[in-house]
């Protein structure tokens, strides 16, 4: 069975046009996890509509406008098998628009592989994208070096584009000397499962066997219980059900808990997973659970159930590390847009706009600048319009990290780095 592998989120990232649907669709060719007379099927009719190279993009791209304007839009999650790992692919569009299910793909994933075009080498939005990483807290990272037919496989450029690509990731803080640098085409397949005769000056590992480096993620048990509410259901004979996801520590039947900001207890009867009840559940795991002393209107999506002990931090403010994304003007103090952070959608209002940063090194730019815009990264003090759990990222990063979306549109992500709590009881 494929669930004995531990399993890895891997987010795929770079810039439009780099070649991610394509290397994401070739590795799930080459791993088996899609049958081959399917990508003959996507090649005669990427042909028959002019787009003649689009054939494994395609396997991700299976949105039929997605096919059309050929590019990616939303995140596909697939999944293949290597030797080791189970992966679930988070495909992460590379296009401006779509900077926003970047962030909701690369917030949950263990590790990236970033692609980048030997032609163009790294681009604005190979930085963005690179810095966001960093930012939504992915470790873990390969470089793949793609198009290398469109460079005649030389190893010059290739070595040209990685001197580029190590000055960039060392700025945010990976270290080149420990990242794998992998010239492939996606295309053609070379490099990707086997080394390529095209490439005989390449002595690494090509890019499937090269997952296999990366470190099993560690499940955060040790940390407190939190599990954010994805949905409630109230289930006749059995009562309320709360479902929801374990996001760090163990979660226990017995258990005394708290659900915040709703500010209710209640004694865990039974967790289920998968319709069979487990007696404990793990970070990762997504569960249903039946909860003693809880009515279904008493607790809501968004909620956040933790031990009574040690329950889940409520914000009265919070102080924010941000990277604005886009922004039509600028964003100015008493903005008030909403957060997505786990489950929750709260509107939050901009108190103190304290330090602007430059985004390439972290340092202090501008003390208490007068706005902010598009490509700054600043320190922020915010204010939930109503009370909100949050967590400070350095202790539970799970529940630490969100999005800021207004107008249809994702406007910044951020980290939550220090906590003026309510008082709830």
């Amino acid at each position: 069975m494929a669930t004995d592998k531990p399993h890895m989120n891997l987010a795929v990232i770079g810039h439009i046009d780099h070649g991610k649907s394509t290397t994401v669709g070739r590795m799930m060719f080459e791993t088996g996890a899609v049958p081959a007379h399917i990508i003959e099927g996507y090649r005669k009719e990427a042909a028959s509509k002019g787009k003649a190279t689009f054939e494994f993009a395609w396997v991700m791209d299976n949105l039929k406008e997605e096919r059309e304007r050929g590019i990616t839009i939303d995140i596909a999650h697939k999944r293949f098998d290597t030797a080791k790992f189970y992966f679930t692919v988070v495909d992460c569009p590379g296009h401006r628009d779509f900077v926003k299910n970047m962030i909701t793909g690369a917030s949950q994933a263990d590790a990236a592989v970033l692609v980048v075009a030997a032609p163009d080498g790294v681009m604005d939005q190979t930085k963005e994208h690179v810095f966001l990483a960093r930012t939504l807290g992915i470790t873990q990272i390969i470089i793949a070096i793609n198009k290398m037919d469109m460079v005649k496989f030389d190893e010059k450029r290739f070595n040209e584009v990685k001197k580029d690509l190590s000055d960039l990731i060392k700025m945010v803080g990976y270290k080149p000397d420990e990242t794998l640098f992998i010239p492939i085409s996606s295309l053609g397949g070379q490099n990707i499962k086997v080394n390529s005769p095209e490439t005989p000056w390449y002595k690494g590992l090509p890019l499937i066997q090269a997952l296999d480096t990366f470190k099993e993620p560690v499940k955060p048990t040790e940390k407190p219980f939190r599990l954010p509410i994805q949905d409630v259901y109230s289930i006749s004979g059995i009562g309320t059900v709360p479902v929801g996801r374990v996001e760090t520590g163990i979660m226990k039947k017995g258990m005394k808990v708290t659900f915040m900001p709703a500010n209710k207890d209640g004694e865990i009867k039974s967790i289920e997973m998968h319709h069979e009840e487990i007696p404990q559940a793990l970070p990762g795991d997504n569960v249903g659970f039946n909860v003693r002393g809880i009515a279904k209107g008493d607790i809501r999506r968004g909620d956040v159930c933790g031990p009574t002990d040690l329950p889940p931090t409520v914000a009265d403010e919070f102080t924010a590390q941000i990277v604005v994304l886009q922004h039509p003007s600028a964003l100015t103090v008493g903005y008030t847009p909403v957060f997505h952070c786990h489950t929750t959608q709260t509107a939050c209002t901009f108190m103190e706009l304290q330090k602007k940063l430059d985004p390439r090194t972290g340092q202090t730019k501008e003390e208490n600048p007068t706005f902010l815009k598009s490509g700054d990264a600043a320190i922020v003090v915010i204010k939930p319009t109503k009370p909100m759990v949050i967590e400070n990222i350095k202790e539970l990063p799970q529940l630490g990290r969100f999005a800021v979306r207004d107008m249809g549109a994702t406007i910044a992500a951020g980290m939550c780095i220090a906590i003026k709590p309510k008082q709830m009881r």
